[in-house]
């Protein structure tokens, strides 16, 4: 079994030299008036994900901290939320994850969502009130083994800190019992967000059985250019 990196950084710019299944679906952002660059970045699939999943914890939590929707209300809105965001998991990791073979760590979020959803409305709906005081340690529990798993999967330190941040985020609500909705936002989405705009370490696979011969030659130059670029 592959080791953890200790070649790459944790974490560090992103790079231009991107591998084929980096490649697909990119999206740039550009954002400039006149000679003034205001913003210019681009984003993987992998890292749409992220700012979906970003967005979407945004405003489960501040909506959850600041607004005075009723439990039941905001149980749907969590409920539809996190199933567009399995959704866009899915449709927009597919093609990466089955070239790096890690289609499994998608069917792990995807199932610690939905298993979370599920025990969220059990909590509101179906009289489980134990749940409901407990429910940003119920979250930031699943997105950290959610993160473990991941980490293990891509052999990544970054993901493996950020669900120790998780964990660690659990331990510090109960000191702010009146903002743990706050926080537990900002851990999640923070996080992601963060990951979406950075490079993390991973270890990539050389014999990805669904690319042709000229594609991983290809991302074997790729790799040997980021690696100059350490």
């Amino acid at each position: 079994m592959t080791a953890f990196s200790t070649t790459q950084p944790i974490i560090r710019r992103k790079q231009h030299a991107l591998d084929v299944q980096d490649l697909e679906g990119l999206l740039h952002i550009h954002i400039q008036i006149k000679d003034l660059k205001l913003f210019s970045s681009f984003y993987t699939r992998i890292d749409q994900v992220f700012v979906l999943w970003g967005s979407i914890t945004a405003v489960i939590f501040f909506t959850a901290q600041f607004l005075t929707l009723s439990w039941t209300d905001q149980a749907m809105l969590w409920s539809v939320l996190t199933l567009v965001g399995s959704w866009g998991t899915c449709r927009l990791a597919w093609y990466w994850v089955t070239v790096e073979r890690l289609r499994w760590v998608v069917y792990t979020w995807v199932g610690l969502m939905i298993g979370g959803v599920l025990l969220t409305n059990w909590g509101i709906f179906g009289g489980g009130w134990v749940v409901l005081p407990h429910l940003c340690e119920l979250w930031l529990g699943l997105s950290g083994i959610g993160y473990l798993v991941t980490a293990w999967g891509l052999r990544s330190r970054a993901f493996m800190f950020s669900g120790l941040l998780h964990f660690g985020a659990i331990a510090f609500l109960s000191y702010l019992p009146e903002w743990q909705f706050l926080l537990t936002g900002i851990v999640t989405a923070g996080s992601l967000f963060l990951l979406a705009q950075l490079q993390w370490d991973m270890h990539s696979i050389d014999d990805a059985q669904l690319l042709t011969v000229e594609q991983k030659q290809f991302n074997h130059k790729q790799r040997e250019l980021r690696d100059l670029d350490l």
